[in-house]
């Protein structure tokens, strides 16, 4: 495993981080975004939208699980917390292995249906209130070395 710290010191700081992202990733690629409510999770996958060349309006899909968006690589945004304590597929294995990107939030509720190499993503709040922290963890040899590419 590997890691790396940034501080973002506002949402357009957040956002940049995020699009930064995208132009390393490729079809088939999980990340998974762990924080509090209100941490920046949806502001995080708004600025991954932006840099997959995404140009809808990206919000939380917490009532639908899985919103889906059409760009240069399709991104499929999850929010599985309303998942916690179930044991229900909604075909997870079918976004993880397929032709787009997948993001999910709240992934700790459906840690058994997780592919081993992925990218974690914790959102923390700071001292300063508009600043976070954002802690990336790679699993696998590919996430690895998406985060040597991001620390220059």
């Amino acid at each position: 495993m590997s890691s790396i710290e940034f501080i973002a010191h506002s949402l357009e700081e957040t956002e940049e981080i995020a699009m930064r992202l995208a132009n390393l990733l490729q079809p088939g690629d999980l990340l998974t975004l762990e924080g509090e409510l209100g941490s920046g999770k949806t502001t995080f996958t708004k600025g991954l939208a932006k840099g997959l060349g995404i140009t809808r309006n990206v919000n939380s899909p917490t009532f639908t699980i899985v919103k889906q968006y059409k760009g240069r690589i399709p991104l499929y945004h999850m929010d599985v917390y309303r998942l916690e304590d179930s044991d229900e597929d909604i075909g997870f294995s079918e976004y993880f292995h397929g032709d787009g990107v997948s993001v999910v939030e709240w992934a700790e509720f459906i840690k058994d249906y997780l592919p081993e190499e992925r990218l974690e993503i914790g959102i923390e709040y700071t001292d300063d209130d508009q600043a976070r922290k954002l802690k990336f963890n790679a699993f696998g040899d590919h996430y690895c070395s998406i985060l040597y590419k991001m620390k220059d």
